[in-house]
């Protein structure tokens, strides 16, 4: 069944104006290609976000219908907010049936737990591809790709020009290109890897200090006990040297006023 959204056309453009549609919970858009000229639309928040949830929204042909009259689009761009949930700008493009289009497609994985590499040697599925670019008429367009998993053991992978395409759909890839959709590998080998990056980041016994090696304290807090006793010893002999020391002078000062009375 196919999807159909409502829209309006927008008469008010630039940056402030989408800023106070969005404000009104409206959706700033555009409509191009085909025929026709660009067309700034407007859609409905909640409604284009509850899409946007679906699969099938982003990788079919959808009906949008401007005021009434309706076309065949897809979906070709969305703006998220940084932050929120909600969309800033969102881009349509019209579909003609005689013309091939060239769009991305989800991969759908089956039989995983029937391969020989789960189900008999304890290994586990590792999608390296979530989805696939490929090139059709728009009526011979799918869903999705189906990746059948149901031979493959642990340390085998599936490729993707050994998928089996729908009939008119090529994959959109260059001459040499046969990239890795799947594998299976064992979790054993997650483990080790992981175990042998932990022993490469811990300290090494030499640069741990011993209690010997401590540093000092910061600036402000009470030193050790022993370092405050041996820091009283001293610091007490140089201060009794200097009373000695500025005491005789004091004495002769006395003597020569003594003499000067005489």
């Amino acid at each position: 069944m196919a999807i159909e959204i409502s829209a309006q056309k927008r008469e008010a453009q630039g940056t402030g104006a989408s800023r106070r549609l969005r404000r009104m919970g409206r959706v700033p858009g555009i409509l191009y290609g085909g025929e026709h000229g660009p067309v700034n639309i407007e859609l409905d928040q909640r409604a284009l976000l509850f899409n946007l949830r679906s699969e099938k929204f982003h990788a079919t042909i959808l009906t949008l219908d401007i005021g009434g009259t309706k076309e065949q689009v897809l979906l070709r761009a969305v703006n998220m907010h940084p932050f929120k949930p909600q969309v800033q700008h969102v881009d349509f493009q019209r579909v003609q049936k005689n013309k091939k289009i060239r769009m991305k497609v989800p991969l759908h994985f089956v039989n995983a737990e029937q391969s020989p590499g789960v189900k008999e040697q304890g290994g586990v599925v590792n999608h390296v591809l979530n989805e696939l670019v490929i090139g059709c008429l728009p009526d011979d367009l799918p869903e999705f790709i189906e990746v059948d998993l149901v031979k493959l053991a642990v340390g085998n992978s599936v490729h993707v020009r050994e998928l089996v395409m729908p009939k008119g759909v090529e994959l959109g890839l260059h001459k040499d290109e046969n990239p890795v959709v799947a594998t299976v590998v064992v979790p054993v080998l997650i483990t080790e890897e992981e175990e042998a990056a932990a022993a490469a980041a811990a300290v090494a016994p030499s640069e741990i200090p011993t209690s010997e090696q401590a540093a000092p304290g910061a600036e402000g807090e009470a030193p050790a006990e022993g370092a405050a006793k041996s820091g009283d010893k001293g610091a007490a002999k140089p201060a009794a040297a200097g009373d000695k020391a500025a005491a005789k002078p004091a004495a002769g000062a006395d003597k020569g006023d003594k003499k000067d009375k005489k």
